[in-house]
């Protein structure tokens, strides 16, 4: 691709020698520019328009070139155009300060085609490589962003379940050590709600394994389509055992929603004929429910866990498709 080349120069015949040489050694792509101004409008008008090479006369009216160059500089989009500066003063002081306000190299007044050749040749290679470096850079970020996103979306997918579409147990192991940790510093409740479905082995003897998985995700939708607050949590804890968050919720609230939790399931009518309580399938339920009152007193992880696992086990052992609770203060003593 042939690359553009700005000349800013005040003279005409400046401007016009410039774009002669450039013309005879190639370059044909040349802006011809007379003030600061008309130069500074073109760069920063067009999004699209981009230069390769600016040759910057030191000396013009109004603004020169020094501060054109400060300002090229200052621009995201423009930071990177090589500028050469174009002087017939030979004060070292004025080309430090070219050189500090960007520029990359200086050619003297009268212009020696031999090295305005070399110094040309040279930032356009400079440009073109640095051009490379930002498009290798720009689909190397692209490529970062679009493995963050797989990594982001293999996280989530990490934290569900394949058969239900629900929670895991990594999310709940997860949400529920938060949440714990939380209600202790607010002094707040944190309740658990098991489900264990009745008989299911019998189930799945019964209607097969692809029915058993049918009746899972069903019953995994009726406890979802239950819950109201976003803060609740369902998951699938193992098997054919359901645990749910309850994110300040009491005892009693906690109770009342696995009962209701337990009806929605049998409402469901899902025909269980060999079960041996009866003929839809149904679920135990173990709520567990522990309330800070210091949060000064530590606490096992497992502790609300093991609660609710021995109410769900009580459930079980007097007769099935029932809820049982089980709660502690954790207090100062």
């Amino acid at each position: 691709m042939e690359p553009t080349i700005l000349i800013v120069d005040d003279s005409l015949d400046s401007r016009l020698l410039l774009k002669k040489f450039l013309n005879r050694e190639g370059y044909y792509n040349v802006i011809l520019k007379e003030t600061a101004s008309q130069a500074l409008e073109l760069l920063k008008s067009d999004s699209e328009f981009s230069v390769d090479l600016i040759l910057l006369d030191i000396v013009m009216p109004g603004m020169d070139g020094i501060e054109v160059c400060r300002l090229l500089k200052e621009h995201d989009k423009l930071e990177d155009i090589p500028i050469i500066m174009v002087t017939g003063l030979g004060k070292s002081t004025v080309l430090e300060q070219a050189f500090n306000a960007g520029a990359m190299d200086f050619i003297k007044k009268p212009i020696d085609p031999i090295e305005i050749k070399a110094r040309i040749s040279f930032a356009l290679r400079l440009k073109e490589e640095m051009d490379k470096r930002k498009l290798k850079e720009k689909q190397l970020m692209e490529v970062n962003k679009e493995l963050q996103q797989v990594n982001q979306l293999l996280e989530q997918l990490s934290m569900f379940d394949g058969l239900t579409g629900i929670a895991n147990r990594r999310k709940f192991d997860e949400y529920y050590t938060t949440e714990l940790a939380r209600a202790k510093k607010n002094q707040s409740s944190l309740s658990l709600i098991m489900l264990d479905i009745d008989h299911f082995k019998y189930y799945n003897d019964t209607y097969g394994h692809l029915e058993g998985d049918d009746c899972l995700r069903t019953i995994a939708k009726t406890l979802a389509q239950t819950l109201k607050r976003p803060t609740d949590l369902v998951a699938r804890y193992g098997g054919e055992e359901f645990v749910i968050v309850l994110p300040d919720v009491c005892y009693e609230e906690a109770l009342k929603l696995g009962d209701e939790l337990r009806a929605n399931i049998e409402s469901r009518r899902i025909p269980h004929e060999t079960s041996l309580i009866s003929n839809v399938v149904t679920v135990s339920v173990g709520v567990s429910t522990l309330s800070f009152t210091s949060n000064e007193m530590d606490v096992s992880t497992h502790f609300l866990i093991e609660m609710a696992d021995k109410a769900l086990y009580k459930s079980k052992e007097t007769g099935r498709n029932r809820v049982t609770g089980m709660k502690k203060v954790k207090e100062i003593l």
